[in-house]
């Protein structure tokens, strides 16, 4: 984490776009609100919007705001996101979801710094400092023409890419110290290194966000104790045996270049398993 740490510092005070690439839960918005708090527009709005959770039809109405009567229900005039993170960053997450219609115009304010609300023909001014994220691979969305070329290049001016914690294990104690300085019900509780050490076995599907809600869990579980091994859910204190268990199903090692019967094999693994 390190390296995303020194790429944050060098990106931040510039005012160039910054794509985030990384799975579900390993901080991709985290990542932004630095960049956000460490430039020149730190005083300004850090303004998210998630492109995959609002519908199609309304996204261009949300971006950049509409005029009263613009549509049916637009019953007054309505800032979007672009106005509202004037003079801050706009942190664009799930670009991936952006519907092909939305890259155009995205990109056309991109170009031009400038827009105009739905139903208006006033040009306003983009002042913002544009960041993305993505779970998705833009490039492999590019060559099935599911996300415009020139806009991914927009966009991958500076690209972060946010590792999952099951590569960086070593993160596991300090992130959990953090975690534990947020919750103010979470004093008196700690974990010891032994449960540290079995969570760090574990493969983190959930990255983050998962360990997170763990210790937000654990705050209500064992509220000003000391969490062991024997306290963790069972799915964390079982993990790496699961694992072990399936490396030894499958003899440590991969299949001999001769092969295996198939049959005689799944039947040598269950009796390992049981």
């Amino acid at each position: 984490m390190r390296a995303v740490r020194d790429l944050v510092a060098q990106v931040a005070p510039s005012d160039a776009s910054v794509l985030v690439i990384g799975e579900t839960g390993t901080g991709k918005e985290l990542v932004a609100r630095s960049i956000h708090e460490l430039s020149a527009r730190a005083a300004g709005p850090f303004v998210p919007v998630n492109c995959g959770a609002i519908p199609a039809e309304l996204l261009e109405s949300e971006l950049f705001g509409h005029e009263k009567g613009a549509f049916t229900g637009a019953i007054a005039t309505r800032q979007g996101r672009f106005e509202l993170a004037a003079g801050g960053t706009l942190f664009l997450d799930e670009i991936g979801d952006m519907p092909l219609e939305m890259q155009v115009k995205l990109l056309r304010v991109l170009q031009e710094r400038t827009f105009e609300r739905v139903g208006s023909t006033a040009t306003l001014t983009a002042d913002v400092r544009i960041i993305a994220a993505t779970h998705q691979d833009l490039e492999a969305l590019v060559d099935a023409q599911k996300f415009r070329m020139d806009l991914f290049y927009r966009l991958d001016v500076f690209p972060i890419k946010t590792p999952p914690l099951r590569e960086r294990a070593a993160d596991i104690a300090g992130l959990i110290t953090h975690a534990l300085s947020k919750l103010p019900e979470a004093e008196g509780l700690s974990l010891t290194d032994a449960a540290i050490e079995k969570l760090g076995q574990y493969a983190w599907p959930g990255n983050v966000r998962e360990l997170l809600n763990l210790v937000e869990r654990l705050t209500i579980l064992h509220a000003g104790q000391a969490v062991d091994v024997q306290s963790l859910p069972e799915k964390y204190r079982f993990s790496s045996d699961a694992r072990a268990a399936s490396d030894a199903a499958l003899g440590g090692a991969g299949l001999p270049d001769e092969g295996v019967d198939l049959k005689d094999h799944i039947a040598r693994m269950e009796i390992r398993l049981i």
